[in-house]
């Protein structure tokens, strides 16, 4: 997989974040307009990890998701602002019962362009949760999508527990921000 941020051939991006488990992440992002595919996957760490490995703490690699999106459709300034709204960068290396580093707030950006706007992204984020924000803006140096059994969990489960407890207010979130834009 390619790392950079533009497709030269296309107005296809992508974008990588963290901001607690995956599965909230990448259902999030699935409903926004101009997003091509959301991978869920393990960024930020040493070696090629395994769910079980990451779950342990022990390789240094957060859970992700990997964004492609249409640049024309929707811009990278819109999707980092909506990361603000669907979890909570305020705790450090973790995001409601799930704890460790390979939950913790992160951006991984690819070149300049995105750390600009990602910190940009962040300075606008502070008007809303003040000081307090614990997330990191690193490179991303790699990408590795986490098994089939992670990716399109939401779509796959949406009356689990999990899903209606943790996810599903996630979604409101979403959607109420995509009202408010048009």
């Amino acid at each position: 997989m390619s790392d950079n941020s533009t497709d030269s051939a296309s107005s296809k991006s992508s974008l990588v974040l963290g901001g607690g488990c995956f599965w909230c992440t990448e259902a999030a992002y699935r409903m926004v307009p101009g997003v091509l595919e959301v991978k869920s996957g393990y960024a930020g760490g040493e070696g090629a990890p395994n769910y079980e490995a990451v779950c342990s703490g022990t390789t240094g690699h957060a859970e992700v998701v990997r964004i492609d999106f249409d640049a024309e459709m929707v811009s990278l300034v819109e999707l980092l602002d909506l990361f603000w709204k669907i979890h909570d960068p305020t705790t450090l290396n973790r995001q409601g019962a799930d704890v460790g580093t390979q939950y913790r707030s992160t951006i991984m950006i690819t070149d300049e362009t995105q750390r600009a706007e990602a910190e940009a992204s962040l300075d606008r984020a502070k008007s809303e949760w003040g000081p307090g924000i614990v997330t990191e803006i690193t490179s991303l140096e790699t990408f590795y999508v986490a098994e089939e059994y992670h990716q399109g969990y939401y779509d796959r489960n949406p009356e689990a527990g999990f899903c209606q407890m943790v996810i599903r207010p996630k979604l409101d979130k979403v959607q109420e921000q995509l009202e408010a834009k048009q």
